[in-house]
């Protein structure tokens, strides 16, 4: 049966800080170069994050501060550039805030690459 979601080959402990640490390199960069697999992966919890940064008021924030969790001072920097920036950046679109370009395969391990980025 399918789980819905890739597993990326690794713990669930290790997937999740994966995908958050992704994700926060993604909001405070807003394009970075990684596998294809991983760059669908995250493209859903920064869908969803940038969704609440839409809403704006405090449950919403809580809720992606719970995403994002650990609040170092990177995390904090991406948490008020989600709310104060793309959060009113995309106020008028309904969804579709990440895309992704394949870029051809890795050297080593021929693995497919792609650059995600916000649109």
């Amino acid at each position: 049966m399918s789980t819905g979601y890739s597993k990326l080959n690794r713990r669930s402990d290790n997937r999740k800080a994966l995908c958050r640490d992704l994700a926060t390199q993604l909001i405070l960069h807003g394009k970075i170069e990684t596998s294809l697999v991983k760059a669908k992966e995250i493209r859903r919890s920064v869908e969803k994050l940038i969704t609440y940064a839409k809403k704006g008021d405090l449950h919403h924030i809580r809720l992606a501060e719970a995403i994002l969790r650990d609040l170092s001072i990177e995390k904090q920097t991406a948490l008020q550039k989600l709310f104060k920036e793309l959060g009113p950046k995309y106020q008028e679109t309904k969804g579709g805030y990440t895309r992704i370009y394949r870029v051809g395969y890795r050297q080593g391990d021929a693995c497919p690459m792609a650059i995600i980025e916000l649109v």
